[in-house]
Parts: C-alpha cells; sequence; structure tokens
C-alpha cells in the first residue's frame, strides 16, 4: 500500500493508471471503523483499485465545533486500510489543501442545503463540496464510496456532482450498526457508557415510525411526532430534529410514501448523533446493516 502526502506525488503515481481499471475511492476524515471498512470492501469488488483518503477538513467544522479535537489514530487507520487491500493512501495536510491564497468554495443554494444538518451547521456542506470536488480533481476517481449514514451528504453530493458534470459515480453503502442497533460512528468514542445505552434511541425511535407506517399511517407530522415521543423518553438525549424529507431534495413530507427518509438528530453526552432509514422507491426499506463482530 503506497501513501501520499502531496498532490504532486499522488498526480504522479496516478498517470500510471487508467480509467479503464476502474478506481473506487473511499474519502474519509479517519478514525476507521467498520462503516467506513464496509465502504472500502464494497470499492475492492466493484474495482481494480481502490484509493483511501484521510483527511480531516477544517471548512466542514463550524467555529464551536470539534475540528482540534476530532479523534485521529493514523497508524490504526492504516494498518487497517492495507489489511483490506488498499491500494494507496492519499493522506494531505490543511495547508496541501487549502493553501495561502486559497479563495475558492462550492456552495450550493435551496432546501437542500438550508433544512435540517444544514440549517444546525451553516457552511458545513459548503465545506463538503469544496473538498469532494478538490478530491474528484485530484485523484480522478471513477466511482466515489459515501455511506448512507450522512443521507443528508449523500443528497448534496449527488446534486453537485450532477451540476457540475463531474466525472465520477455516486455510490452508497448502508449504515453499520452494532449489533444493538447503534450506529457506527467516529464520534461514538465520545460516549460514556450510559451515554452509550441512551443513544440507542435513536435507533428506537426510527424503528417506531417504521411500524407505525407499516401499520397504515401515512401522515408524516404524526410519524414526526412519534419520533419526537421515543427520543424525549431518554432523558440523556436531547433531540435536534426528527423529520420525514424526500431523500433527493430533502423538502419535507406531507404524506409519506416512498421514496422517503427518515432522519434525526440527537445530542447524548457531548456529540450530535445521525441516523436514518430510507423507504426507497420500490417500497424496500435500508434500515443498515449489523458491522462483522471484528475487522
Amino acid at each position: 500500500m503506497d501513501i501520499y502526502t502531496t498532490i504532486a506525488a499522488w498526480r504522479a503515481a496516478r498517470a500510471d493508471w487508467t480509467a479503464a481499471e476502474g478506481i473506487g475511492c473511499v474519502p474519509t476524515m479517519g478514525y476507521l471503523h467498520a462503516g467506513h471498512l464496509s465502504l472500502v470492501h464494497l470499492a475492492r469488488a466493484q474495482n481494480r483499485r481502490v484509493v483511501v483518503s484521510i483527511f480531516v477538513n477544517p471548512l466542514q467544522f463550524g467555529p464551536a465545533e470539534d475540528f482540534a479535537a476530532y479523534p485521529r489514530d493514523t497508524p490504526r487507520d492504516l494498518a487497517l486500510l492495507e489489511a483490506a487491500g488498499v491500494d494507496a493512501v492519499f493522506m494531505p495536510s490543511p495547508a496541501e489543501m487549502y493553501p495561502p491564497g486559497f479563495a475558492t468554495s462550492v456552495t450550493l443554494h435551496g432546501p437542500l442545503v438550508e433544512r435540517l444538518e444544514g440549517a444546525r451547521r451553516p457552511g458545513h456542506f459548503a465545506g463538503v463540496a469544496t473538498v469532494v470536488t478538490k478530491l474528484c480533481t485530484i485523484m480522478q476517481p471513477t466511482q466515489v464510496y459515501f455511506g448512507q449514514k450522512d443521507a443528508q451528504q449523500v443528497a448534496v453530493v449527488r446534486r453537485f456532482v450532477a451540476d457540475l458534470n463531474l466525472p465520477v459515480q455516486i455510490v452508497v453503502g448502508s449504515i453499520m450498526r452494532e449489533p444493538d442497533g447503534l450506529a457506527l460512528s467516529s464520534r461514538n468514542v465520545y460516549l460514556a457508557p450510559a451515554q452509550r445505552q441512551a443513544a440507542l434511541v435513536l435507533h428506537r425511535a426510527l424503528a417506531t415510525a417504521r411500524a407505525a407506517l407499516a401499520n397504515g399511517e401515512q401522515d408524516a407530522e404524526a410519524i414526526r411526532a412519534t419520533m419526537r415521543a421515543v427520543v424525549a423518553s431518554e432523558p440523556l438525549a436531547t433531540l435536534d430534529y426528527a423529520d420525514v424529507v424526500d431523500p433527493a431534495t430533502f423538502a419535507p413530507l406531507v404524506v409519506v410514501q416512498p421514496p422517503a427518509l427518515l432522519a434525526l438528530v440527537a445530542q447524548v453526552g457531548p456529540p450530535h448523533l445521525l441516523d436514518n432509514y430510507l423507504w426507497r422507491a420500490d417500497g424496500t426499506w435500508d434500515v443498515g446493516e449489523t458491522a462483522p463482530a471484528t475487522e
């Protein structure tokens, strides 16, 4: 496995690869878990070459967010990636990605970036769009892999990739969950034992809402109220939002029919935790998968 820390070094190596080989890229901020590795395995199954970026992107953190404290363990990350058969890792510094004089951003408009996470974290999606655009132009993959847990990010990426005619295919992998249902996240490391147990309320709220839909409830506000009530039953959780939206535009739904996304975020201890269930257009559900016991 080769490691590159500069754009020039990466491009020199990339020049020897052809797009016909199939190049799958998994962008990460490091501190890898089984969710990231599931995307690596998916990319490995679909491409001849697999590359992973490790870059904690300062542009997508707000002033009060945890950029400096964001968990990092590069030696462990590299060992996991080598064991997973990754061909190369691109690991630039912030100065390499955003040198002095850098003055460009990719900014989207409309409900897709103004609601939910866009409202909670102003500027976040501009940071995501800018770094993903840069990574696509630098790394030149044929396919780029993202996790369903960050569903609004997935929708944003699909939108600007289409709008800017970037020559990449976006592939989305299911949420990976612990056996008890907690969605894997690098920020789960912040949870104390009692908070870790309390965090299961997100999965329960989504499961309760799905059951209501299965029983014939179609009123979106009733589904939102169901999720809010479940989260409110957990004293260690503070709800940021619970919503039912179109998974492509993130416009709120009035009547819930597929395709639909049940999405919620709650603060449990220090972190704000995201979770969602996707009701696909064909009527099937993506509620996530149980992660392997060991990696």
